[in-house]
């Protein structure tokens, strides 16, 4: 995107929308600071002058029409979110007095900002670069504890400075072999090809480590999938209603009453999980319940978490792998948390085969299970202290840097020429620039800030 783009003055409303005790309408450009004084007076209707850094209190007007009593801050350019003169009006709420403010700031030469052009211009005023600016974003929309703390370290730079030794890294490894190019007529080499093969290996399988860390990443910032199946009338409906403290979902001694997925979230010890109740697992003719039986084992291929529920009632052989592939393909749970979760606890048993015991209808064992369910994902919520990929864009162009990396582990295979080889690596360092910011253009720009918020 073109500089040229910052060359007007913006403003927006930076606050939810609605009525609040204080409304903050923030203002950024290079006429930031001369646009907001104008409006302002002091108590004795002089002209106030706007200080860097400084808060002042005073009165807004329209030309001669008294609006409210401000406080505008003011942070002078480069030492501000946006890298420019930004000037924060803090109002009262009322919408009347945020709109009425917003159109004088428009009428004296403002433009209403787009979605996320306050965070656009930081990044091209190089105040943080393409991954922290998409982590603004994760950081407003954090639901959990987790999320938040991942989106905090992603923002400070923790995941950038791991893309920054990575760039750094092909950078390195595409020296060693342009240097072989430039002195090429002397038939020097400035490293074996074993060297190079060896320092390709150690940054694939970097690459590789932070792709297997999409799955935990994308699910603590989004809510860690945890799937509740088991066979009809086991009382899957009722344990999702017992953890959710209200009756999210229908339930009937008919067994088959659950024909299709309910998916509802909840918070556990600061982790956000998305609880997906199913249909009962059984051979079935009926159309529509095999549809929804389907469902129910996509949900838990997808799933995390799995709570296998059983009623504690009817005798089993403790082979809860196996009672789920009895009717699933999936006969392991690799990479999977399996919890048997016993229910009906409160009525006459004799099965005691290991797992949560719980009465989904009385409310019984509903704490402990929590604590099971938080507990099981412990290991991986404790990865968000490191680097964790969120970003299914990144993702992506992770994926195109290990395909760009395998091509030149070929070329090197092959004996090719130096020149050959770094064409590939310079398309995987193309990939990894669209992840920094280093490569962009309007559509990547575009794509990423409308899904802001205006104002941010």
């Amino acid at each position: 995107m073109e500089n040229n783009a910052l060359n007007d003055t913006i403003c927006a409303i930076s606050t939810p929308a609605g009525v609040g005790g204080i409304a903050v309408i923030r203002v950024s450009g290079k006429n930031a600071s001369a646009m907001v004084a104008s409006l302002l007076q002091n108590k004795h209707g002089k002209k106030v002058s706007l200080a860097d850094r400084k808060a002042t209190f005073c009165c807004l007007y329209a030309g001669s029409e008294f609006i409210d009593e401000v406080v505008a801050t003011c942070f002078n350019a480069p030492n501000s979110y946006t890298g420019e003169d930004v000037v924060e009006i803090s109002c009262h709420g009322s919408t009347y007095i945020q709109s009425r403010i917003l159109s004088t700031l428009i009428d004296a030469g403002c433009r209403l900002a787009k979605p996320g052009e306050f965070t656009l211009r930081a990044f091209l005023n190089h105040k943080l670069n393409l991954s922290q600016a998409e982590a603004v974003a994760d950081l407003i929309d954090s639901q959990s504890e987790a999320a938040h703390r991942l989106a905090i370290s992603q923002m400070r730079g923790g995941y950038a400075q791991e893309l920054e030794q990575l760039r750094q890294q092909l950078i390195d490894l595409s020296a060693l072999l342009e240097l072989e190019l430039d002195f090429s007529d002397e038939d020097l080499q400035f490293a074996s090809r074993q060297h190079i093969c060896d320092l390709l290996d150690e940054l694939s399988q970097k690459v590789e480590r932070l792709m297997n860390t999409f799955q935990t990443g994308n699910a603590l910032k989004n809510g860690i999938p945890v799937a509740i199946i088991g066979a009809p009338n086991a009382g899957k409906s009722s344990l999702l209603n017992a953890l959710l403290n209200e009756q999210r979902a229908i339930v009937s001694p008919i067994a088959g009453t659950t024909r299709d997925t309910i998916e509802e979230t909840m918070n556990i010890d600061g982790i956000l999980f998305r609880f997906i109740d199913t249909a009962g697992l059984h051979h079935s003719d009926d159309t529509l319940e095999n549809m929804g039986l389907e469902r129910s084992v996509n949900a838990a291929r997808q799933a995390q978490v799995v709570l296998l529920v059983r009623d504690i009632t009817l005798p089993h052989d403790g082979d809860a792998i196996g009672e789920i592939a009895h009717f699933t393909d999936l006969s392991t749970l690799d990479g999977k948390h399996l919890i048997v979760v016993n229910n009906k606890c409160d009525q006459p048993h004799a099965n005691t085969s290991s797992g949560v015991e719980v009465s989904a209808k009385e409310g019984i064992g509903i704490d402990k299970l929590k604590h099971a369910i938080a507990e099981s994902v412990k290991d991986d919520a404790n990865q968000n202290q490191g680097v964790l990929l969120t970003n299914a864009r990144h993702f992506e162009a992770m994926k195109h840097i290990v395909d760009a990396l395998g091509e030149v582990r070929k070329s090197l295979d092959a004996q090719l020429s130096s020149d050959l080889v770094v064409i590939d690596l310079r398309d995987a360092l193309y990939h990894l620039g669209t992840i920094t910011g280093s490569v962009t253009n309007d559509d990547i720009l575009g794509s990423i800030f409308s899904k802001f918020c205006i104002g941010k």
